[in-house]
């Protein structure tokens, strides 16, 4: 099959076209649109709702398997969002191999289930970090220093290669959760984990210099708050900041390990999110950060074309918030304060 891959912003809102299936970005879940990112999208990541309603992939392309039996291989684009993550890859993978099978097994029930775990954030604390899918390919992606196109080039290679992988063990009958013996033997894989192990090192000096908050949030469900500890970090060495520190209950005062996390990348990109097993939300910080930046870009010329991300979807119920695409002109210090001031004013009567 001769495929394309295309790569667009974050929530670039998008429309079906021929010959095209767009996943994991578009704004919408319609057959050739499969995205999880809107507000009235199921709680499901875009690999999850695939399996669960794979007419969304098979009734936008059967002209195009239909011509392809009848005049022989024709191209199909896909599109994702630049950097292509977890679900974006997984779901990928498996809109190519519903197209191959024509149905849904138990092998891509896996995978998308899977995927719908680390895309939430929900990997089971008590899991080796070092030998699940997640901490594997996140170490695979892990320090490139390319050009982006490159970058987004060689994610695609890798990670379909990775999927594939997965998808043939289960076959097997292995577990893919949590797993050492299903990589090894593999160099690139045992590499990997060496890689995952070394960025707990890189954790403890993230926690070093990070600054520690305790902090009052809203309850994801009914009304109320709930302490929590968290932590700052700015420019982060560990990618696996968020699953090490969700698991430090050792270091973490509360005794529950750090449920907040707020990190930046060269004063630029800001995200924030907590445990969803914490039971709480974020609902409200992103909408006052939105109207923090809109006051910023109030001067002449300054528009405001790009928002915070509030994570307003079902699946991520506001438990994530994301800084607009073109930057930020909030300071370090003016976020922080926000979500300080957030935190005091939810811990306020009515």
């Amino acid at each position: 099959m001769d495929i394309s891959f295309e790569f667009v912003n974050y929530g670039e809102n998008l429309v079906p076209q021929p010959d095209t299936i767009v996943l994991d970005v578009g704004m919408k879940t319609v057959p050739g649109v499969v995205d999880h990112h809107h507000p009235e999208a199921e709680p499901e990541c875009t690999a999850s709702l695939i399996i669960k309603y794979p007419r969304l992939v098979l009734d936008h392309l059967k002209i195009r398997l239909e011509k392809e039996t009848v005049q022989g291989p024709a191209g199909l684009r896909v599109v994702t969002h630049r950097l292509p993550d977890f679900d974006a890859l997984s779901s990928i993978f498996l809109a190519l191999k519903l197209l191959e099978l024509g149905k849904v097994d138990a092998s891509m029930e896996k995978i998308a289930g899977y995927a719908r775990m680390a895309d939430s954030a929900s990997l089971p604390r008590d899991i080796d970090l070092t030998a699940t899918p997640y901490s594997i390919l996140r170490a695979l992606f892990s320090g490139a220093k390319k050009d982006e196109s490159e970058i987004n080039r060689e994610r695609i290679t890798e990670g379909l290669k990775f999927m594939k992988f997965l998808y043939a063990k289960a076959e097997e009958g292995y577990d893919i959760l949590e797993n050492r013996r299903l990589f090894a033997g593999i160099d690139r894989y045992e590499r990997a984990i060496r890689k995952v192990e070394d960025d707990y090192f890189h954790y403890l000096d993230d926690f070093r210099k990070a600054q520690k908050v305790s902090l009052d949030l809203p309850l994801a469900a009914g009304q109320g708050r709930k302490k929590v500890d968290g932590l700052v970090v700015r420019n982060p060495s560990s990618f696996l900041l968020k699953e090490w520190a969700r698991r430090d209950i050792g270091r973490a005062p509360l005794a529950e390990g750090f449920s907040f996390l707020m990190t930046n990348f060269g004063n630029r990109r800001y995200i924030l999110g907590v445990d969803p097993a914490r039971g709480i939300n974020l609902k409200g910080l992103g909408s006052l950060l939105n109207r923090k930046e809109e006051e910023k870009k109030a001067g002449p010329g300054m528009a405001f074309s790009f928002r915070w991300y509030e994570g307003n979807c079902p699946f991520f119920n506001y438990r994530i918030i994301d800084s607009p695409q073109d930057g930020t002109l909030l300071s370090h210090e003016d976020i922080v304060q926000i979500l300080l001031d957030f935190s005091w004013e939810v811990n306020q009567p009515a």
